[in-house]
């Protein structure tokens, strides 16, 4: 039996033959996404939702092309971000990203920016109850600005990425997947926050049916094959099930961006995000940790003089991985160069004749960025609850230094995911679960896990 998985990604569109008999990723497509809408003011950062349709059905048709027994589609897709659709399914607008950044503007009628407006207008315990994750980009805040502009079309139903893909493929009404409702959702309620819609002015809008991972949305027909479709669900999640994590494990994801999480059975709110996980669980979890984009500033730094003669470093990597692994230094450094958990505002001090050089460099940020995952997971869990660390990203697998300075930091049992591509056996667990293969992703983790 086989599965085709679909990543609805911010750079490409990608997809996978899944075997659920083998338990293994078999033959793989990929495309672009499509390029942003040209011409817009600043901050704002918009999609053609039918382009991406479009390139969605270009990588099914390279996928089903030769696979004779698919038994459904399953999909992950960015979360945050907002289309506005009519009752009919078409259109009302573009896809604004969760990259749109439009809230930050002053506001017609204050001097404060349209995001420090919406925060005065909800409560501290009504940004709990959304997780922390009524943020620049996500769905209620695009919607705030549309309101406030007088751009809202009434009745209007707003939809997420994926699942506007997943409506317009089957001609199915339209549904949310709970991990995909980033944002948006109650989660004391598991339910639209409908409270907080009104506060927002949002509160006419025509939410769709939150659902399940596993139910139906419908079918699609591509080269004459009729082929269930699952609704999409949230890409973070999607990665963390491709990891097999399982409930007492502390997660680290280090790649161009970072993040930490846990699994828990019950909502509970703390100094970090809460999102929806699957078969009724939550994860705690802190994002946008300092990784690998600013560690390509230091890199761009030290290439800048190279690259103004006209010479391109072909992969300064294994040089900067071998001398950070023979360096001692006191110099240090603080990544925070980017806004997140951490702060706004990096640093590197301490300096002095004998530790200004690559290896000090590196081995300073590296050790910042094992103490940042230190602090953020005594705020997920002061007890130190965990019994395993369960390391991803790219970082982590190339980048030994790192690897052996954040297993220092913790000090207990860890497990390093090989895998390079952890949504594609997200895909292949929720697969697991929506064939019958097996009853919630724990066990489709287990079963993963015997094989390999």
């Amino acid at each position: 039996m086989n599965f085709i998985g679909l990543d609805i990604g911010s750079t490409s569109i990608k997809g996978a033959v899944l075997d659920l008999e083998s338990f293994t990723i078999a033959r793989t497509a990929r495309v672009s996404c499509p390029e942003p809408i040209t011409g817009l003011p600043p901050r704002h950062f918009e999609l053609d939702p039918f382009a991406v349709v479009d390139a969605v059905q270009v990588v099914l048709a390279q996928l089903l092309e030769g696979v004779e027994d698919c038994a459904g589609v399953i999909s992950c897709s960015q979360m945050a971000g907002v289309i506005l659709m009519d009752e009919g399914g078409r259109p009302l607008t573009n896809y604004l990203s969760w990259r749109d950044q439009r809230v930050s503007e002053v506001h017609v009628s204050s001097e404060l920016s349209y995001y420090d407006v919406l925060r005065r207008r909800l409560t501290e315990s009504g940004m709990q109850q959304l997780g922390h994750e009524c943020k620049p980009g996500s769905a209620p805040s695009l919607l705030f600005w549309l309101a406030e502009q007088q751009r809202l079309p009434p009745n209007a139903v707003p939809m997420m990425l994926g699942d506007f893909v997943a409506t317009r493929l089957c001609n199915a009404e339209p549904v949310t997947e709970y991990t995909n409702a980033l944002g948006a959702l109650n989660l004391e309620t598991r339910d639209w926050h409908h409270e907080v819609f009104d506060k927002l002015g949002i509160g006419d809008l025509q939410w769709p049916r939150l659902c399940d991972p596993y139910q139906l949305v419908g079918e699609i027909v591509v080269n004459g094959k009729r082929v269930p479709y699952f609704p999409s669900v949230g890409d973070h999640q999607c990665a963390l099930a491709g990891t097999l994590l399982q409930s007492n494990e502390l997660s680290i994801n280090a790649s161009t961006g970072s993040q930490i999480s846990m699994l828990a059975k019950d909502h509970a709110t703390g100094d970090y995000q809460v999102r929806p996980y699957f078969d009724g669980q939550f994860l705690n979890t802190l994002t946008h940790l300092p990784a690998g984009r600013s560690l390509n500033l230091l890199v761009d730094l030290l290439s800048e003089l190279a690259r103004s003669q006209g010479i391109d470093l072909e992969n300064p990597w294994p040089y900067i991985n071998q001398v950070t692994s023979e360096s001692k230094t006191d110099l240090a450094a603080d990544l925070a160069f980017f806004a997140g958990p951490i702060g706004e505002r990096g640093s590197i001090s301490n300096i002095s004749v004998d530790n200004l050089n690559i290896g000090s460099l590196f081995l300073a940020a590296f050790r910042n960025m094992a103490d940042n995952y230190g602090e953020c997971a005594s705020r997920l869990a002061p007890n130190r609850r965990w019994n395993c660390l369960v390391l991803s990203g790219g970082l982590i697998q190339q980048c030994d230094p790192l690897r052996d300075l954040i297993v220092s930091q913790f000090d207990c049992p860890y497990r390093v995911c090989a895998a390079s591509e952890e949504t594609f056996t997200g895909l292949l667990v929720l697969s697991l679960v929506a064939s019958g293969r097996a009853k919630h992703v724990a066990a489709a983790s287990d079963l993963i896990r015997n094989v390999s």
